[in-house]
């Protein structure tokens, strides 16, 4: 595509998933913001082999995909896949300019006790809550045939092939295409709403913990340079030019807030219990970290909520001329 830019890089706390990712850059590319590189380049940051396969059938027919011989098809059949969910190119207002895809692209971030724009008692409902995250792809101009996607990582078997840190090597992440029954409906999130919640959420927090003596991490040495480090782990993701400062604003804010939270709760997930601290207050009494839990508990909804209005946001931006 002649005349787009090379998006600039900035900070990834707007990509903290990779159905992020993929929504962002996928809806840039449907609104001709974005070239197909910037797709694939984007999801290659999160890991070095991309596949996409059908669920079922219904699925496969919406979208080409290979059925009933399945198979994982490749990167570039994830945008193939994209371009058939999404429908034919709308009619250009101009001679010889191609029409814009007409398709809406959404992002979910379903949790228990929340999973709005999820259809009730489907697969694809339980896999994208497990996953924690979705994208769901309607044509204004047949709603019967929306899709939704959910990705999964990949890593090489334990068999010595571990890193240095002995962790599992990420080898691929896939993406399974389920039909859905209709077009969801989803939420409006109010940036400015947004915004202040978070504002008002951190002010909250931070005097609940400073009440209780567990302003600092007690088993940190630089609890502030930790969260910096959170922070800049994730910095080399890339984000379409379209979007709007004050959404980025807001995802910044948001993930220097989730990164005060992992560091100040030290949350294990190898715990028995997943309000265990392990860290920044592990010396502190069942007590205090009981109130420390209910003073951090409420920021994580909060983060959610900021977070996809912000992306709801950078979305519709796409869309403004």
């Amino acid at each position: 595509m002649i005349g787009l830019r090379r998006t600039k890089q900035l900070h990834s706390e707007i990509m903290w998933c990779p159905s992020v990712s993929l929504s962002l850059w996928a809806n840039a590319w449907l609104a001709g913001k974005a070239a197909p590189d910037d797709v694939l380049d984007a999801l290659s940051l999160w890991a070095p082999k991309q596949s996409v396969t059908a669920y079922d059938a219904v699925a496969a027919g919406h979208t080409g995909l290979p059925w009933p011989d399945v198979h994982d098809a490749g990167t570039v059949s994830l945008l193939q896949t994209l371009r058939a969910a999404v429908g034919r190119p709308a009619v250009s207002a101009s001679p010889g300019v191609p029409g814009r895809l007409r398709g809406t692209i959404n992002v979910v971030m379903p949790v228990p006790g929340d999973v709005r724009g999820l259809a009730a008692g489907t697969q694809f409902e339980s896999d994208a809550l497990a996953a924690g995250e979705a994208v769901i792809i309607t044509n204004p101009d047949n709603p019967a045939t929306a899709v939704g996607l959910v990705p999964e990582f990949s890593y090489r078997d334990l068999d010595g092939a571990d890193d240095e840190a002995g962790l599992p090597e990420l080898c691929a992440l896939s993406w399974t295409v389920y039909s859905l029954p209709g077009a969801p409906v989803f939420d409006h999130y109010e940036l400015g709403d947004a915004e202040y919640t978070l504002r008002s959420a951190v002010r909250s927090a931070a005097d609940a913990l400073s009440s209780i003596g567990l302003g600092a991490a007690a088993d940190i040495d630089d609890p502030r340079g930790l969260v910096e480090q959170l922070l800049e782990s994730a910095r080399q993701h890339r984000i379409p030019d379209h979007a709007p400062s004050r959404a980025l604003r807001v995802l910044e804010n948001a993930a220097h807030v989730d990164a005060i939270i992992a560091v100040s709760a030290g949350l294990s997930r190898s715990s028995d219990s997943p309000d265990r601290f392990v860290a920044g207050i592990g010396t502190q009494s069942s007590s205090q970290a009981q109130i420390a839990t209910d003073a951090l508990r409420p920021l994580t909804s909060v983060v959610r909520s900021a977070r996809m209005a912000a992306v709801n946001a950078i979305l519709r931006s796409a869309w403004a001329d």
